[in-house]
This record gives structure tokens, C-alpha cells and sequence, in this order.
């Protein structure tokens, strides 16, 4: 589908783009003030959110925003995000992924097998960071469940955000590094040739 310009063509709907940033900035807000509550040094990030008290309350449900707002991202681009055989033979290329030889690898659909991964890699972080979360969440749930276990989850919740905040960094340094990504997230359009050069497939099947 197009956009009345004839040389571009539509990437991200509205909701899609507002969706997207949703999750990106409660994320931005659960990094912070998580990060003020794992550890005194950098206790000061309470100070964005009103202090230590109101970083524990409003955590938590910052967190449930963010887990509603990417269940709907997810549900939305699940069918996008299926591994096929051209995505095995482009992890098995990642030596041309890296030195920008797109030319030598398989045609790429609206996403590339790096992307793929990092969509499931989110989607195991997002899941256990809900679950534990709920069983570390002092106010309201973790006297219901066994010291032994509500400490196990406080691990599996600091594990988790790690993963998902790295997985974050290579999401963002992606989209840097693949010129006219984050444009395509701002306005919802990329040019044909970006689309042609970068995601063939998934060009064809757009201009259809």
C-alpha cells in the first residue's frame, strides 16, 4: 500500500507507530527507575520519579502498561515474525550481515532473522518479567507465595531486564546502524528503494 507520494511507500501505520513508541518509552521508565531499585549507586534515578517510594509504587505499574501495550505489539506482528529457511541461511551469512553485502543474502521479508530474534527474545523477557513481577510485588501479592520463591523471582526478574535492556541497546543501534529505520518508526513511510534494498520481499509484496 502507498502513501500519495508515488516514491514511498508505508512502513508503520499511526497505531502501529504509536503502539510501538507506547512500549518504547514505559520501557525507557522501567529501566530507569528498575535500575534505582537494584542497587544504592544508582539510587539517585529515584529522584525522576518522586523518590524511592514513589519509584516502588509506580514500578509495578508502569510495568503493566508496558506488558499490555507490547502483548498488542506482539499480537500485531507475530505473523511477521516467523523463521524460515532464508532466515537460517542468513544467521549462516552473518559474516556478509555485517559487512553490509546484502547483495549475497537471501531475500528479507518485513523482517530480518535478527529481528526475529530479538521479537522472541522480548517476548520470553516480557513474559517472565510479568510473572515474577507478580510474585515480587510486596504490596499487593508476595505474601501469597513462599520467601524461597520470592526470592528466586527477584533473580529471574533482574536476569530478564538485563537480557531485555541489552536486547534493547542492539535493537537501537540497529535501527542507527540500518539508515532510514528510525525515520520509518517516526513518519510511517520509507522511500522504494530503501525498501527494495532492505527488505525485497517484503517490497514486492507491498507494492502488489
Amino acid at each position: 500500500m502507498k502513501e500519495h507520494d508515488p516514491h514511498l511507500i508505508v512502513r508503520y501505520t499511526a497505531n502501529e507507530r504509536t503502539n510501538h513508541w507506547i512500549t518504547a518509552i514505559t520501557f525507557v521508565l522501567l529501566a530507569l527507575s528498575g535500575l534505582a531499585m537494584f542497587h544504592p549507586a544508582m539510587f539517585w534515578l529515584s529522584a525522576l520519579f518522586g523518590g524511592g517510594q514513589w519509584t516502588r509504587i509506580l514500578h509495578p505499574f508502569v510495568g503493566l502498561v508496558m506488558f499490555v501495550s507490547f502483548l498488542i505489539l506482539a499480537v500485531r506482528f507475530w505473523r511477521h515474525n516467523y523463521l524460515d529457511d532464508n532466515d537460517w541461511q542468513w544467521m549462516r551469512q552473518i559474516d556478509d550481515v555485517l559487512a553490509n553485502r546484502e547483495e549475497k543474502l537471501p531475500e528479507i521479508g518485513r523482517y530480518n532473522a535478527g529481528q526475529k530474534l530479538l521479537f522472541f527474545v522480548m517476548v520470553v523477557c516480557l513474559v517472565l518479567l510479568l510473572l515474577s513481577g507478580i510474585v515480587i510485588w510486596r504490596a499487593y501479592f508476595s505474601f501469597y507465595f513462599p520467601i524461597g520463591l520470592v526470592r528466586a523471582a527477584a533473580l529471574v526478574h533482574a536476569v530478564a531486564a538485563f537480557v531485555l535492556i541489552v536486547g534493547i541497546i542492539v535493537h537501537i543501534y540497529a535501527a542507527l546502524w540500518v539508515k532510514g529505520s528510525v525515520s520509518a518508526m517516526v513518519r510511517g513511510t520509507v522511500t522504494l528503494g530503501w525498501a527494495r534494498k532492505h527488505h525485497p520481499r517484503w517490497f514486492r509484496e507491498s507494492i502488489k
